[in-house]
């Protein structure tokens, strides 16, 4: 069985912890890989410095509110480079903001989910993502 490669772009300790948690029994092997901002996960995506081996991603999760160059931007770059374009970007924001929601559609994300406040629910949301991706949707190979 192959193994999924996830890039979690978050700069929240806290919530790459919970991501973590979420996703410790999911049924699809996998490896986490995580960038705390916008520049790092642009290195990590184009295989720079120390990403120069990095695993290409299946998936993205990406947070919108990010230091250095916001999700919004990281968003929009990916979607127009053709050798990224093809992943799957996973909006996970605390932002429930229209315009946030509109304009991430608008640069191609394939998901909005807006972050729940409380644990319970943020697992529950990052295991449904799990489910839909890894289980029943076909990632690009």
């Amino acid at each position: 069985m192959k193994v999924v490669q996830i890039l979690l772009i978050e700069d929240d300790p806290g919530d790459v912890r919970l991501t973590r948690e979420a996703l410790r029994d999911a049924r699809m092997p996998h490896f986490l890989h995580v960038v705390r901002d916008g520049e790092e996960a642009l290195s990590y995506l184009r295989r720079r410095g120390p990403y120069h081996h990095a695993a290409v991603p299946n998936i993205i999760l990406l947070d919108l509110n990010l230091p250095s160059k916001d999700g919004q931007e990281v968003l929009k770059t990916i979607k127009e480079d053709d050798g990224l374009k093809h992943i799957p970007v996973i909006i996970l924001s605390t932002s429930s903001n229209t315009d946030d929601i509109n304009r991430s559609y608008a640069h191609h994300a394939n998901c909005y989910i807006v972050k729940p406040d409380d644990f319970d629910a943020y697992i529950d949301a990052v295991q449904t993502i799990e489910r839909f991706w890894f289980a029943i949707a076909e990632l690009p190979r």
